[in-house]
């Protein structure tokens, strides 16, 4: 019987020797560390994506805040910028453009996020649950990709990065 509910055997298919079990309290332990583990590397992936979408979408977050800011219906700021340069019509246009151009920013956001996440091989940090049952099942976030991705190891040139003349 498993220590974690639902749990199946795992199936590594470079071990070539059975896994050995761990015990229900070393089970429990490495239960709390993988959950830690992953907790931590799910925080990284959210802290990264919020970095991005915010320097991406900064153009429509200032778009949209000063024509509704300027805008005599909305908030009607006194500022001296509102009253010399923004009337209602140039505030509602700031606001259409703003909101129009948020979906293609969105897009390249979400692409940017996509490509830094695959280079800096984020998604190898999460542990699976089986680590904790059985003692032997590799980390993936310690193979030679993973650092080399972190402190920019120089990466091996392939016949397909050559460009025939």
């Amino acid at each position: 019987t498993s220590c974690l509910p639902g749990l199946q055997k795992a199936v590594v298919s470079d071990q070539l020797l059975p896994m050995e079990r761990r015990s229900t309290c070393g089970c429990c332990a490495w239960a709390g560390l993988v959950a830690a583990m992953n907790s931590l590397a799910f925080l990284l992936n959210v802290l990264l994506m919020a970095a991005v979408f915010a320097i991406v979408l900064l153009p429509t977050v200032v778009l949209v805040y000063f024509g509704f800011q300027c805008h005599s219906r909305v908030l009607h700021s006194t500022a001296y910028y509102c009253k010399t340069v923004l009337d209602d019509n140039s505030s509602s246009a700031l606001i259409i453009l703003g909101f129009v151009i948020m979906s293609p920013l969105i897009v390249v956001a979400t692409a940017l996020y996509c490509s830094l996440a695959r280079r800096l091989h984020l998604f190898l940090c999460f542990q699976p649950c089986s680590r904790a049952v059985y003692k032997g099942v590799n980390r993936r976030c310690s193979s030679p990709q993973f650092f080399r991705a972190w402190f920019g190891g120089a990466r091996r040139s392939t016949s397909s990065d050559v460009i025939p003349r």
